[in-house]
């Protein structure tokens, strides 16, 4: 018996949308990777991009528990030395909001040219409204 794999015809990609109203970020990212990568599929395999696009809304209003709003920090470097620049996720929520939905996706992807295909299927934004309505997204629970 042979394992069927699907071609890059048979992928039917869907579109959903996540409300991150008061959701935890992390829960809201690992429901959003799992989406992308299409492991909620039956027909997943590992080596081919088979996952759906996904809206994250109100990425401003998604929580952070704890005490990771003052303590998280998010680095990046220029390259030059003494090039490191660290933003607590407070200062990132006030200056970029999106971005830190954004960050916490992209990390829980696959770090491969698949993981950036993946990636691109990703649309966040800060309010509640998105442009993508001609798609027809189905709303998706962020828990």
């Amino acid at each position: 018996m042979k394992t069927q794999f699907p071609s890059k015809s048979e992928i039917v990609r869907a579109w959903y949308v996540i409300d991150a109203t008061e959701a935890a970020l992390g829960r809201v990212a690992s429901k959003a990777a799992k989406v992308l990568m299409g492991k909620h599929k039956p027909t997943y395999v590992p080596f081919l991009d088979s996952g759906d696009h996904v809206i994250i809304l109100n990425a401003e209003k998604a929580v952070l528990t704890g005490a990771k709003e003052q303590q998280k920090l998010y680095r990046r470097h220029s390259g030059y030395p003494g090039g490191l620049t660290e933003v607590t996720a407070s200062r990132m929520r006030t200056t970029r909001p999106v971005r830190l939905v954004e960050e916490a996706v992209k990390g829980m992807l696959p770090k491969t040219k698949l993981g950036k295909q993946m990636y691109r299927k990703l649309k966040v934004y800060a309010g509640d409204k998105h442009p993508h309505a001609a798609q027809q997204p189905v709303s998706m629970s962020a828990n």
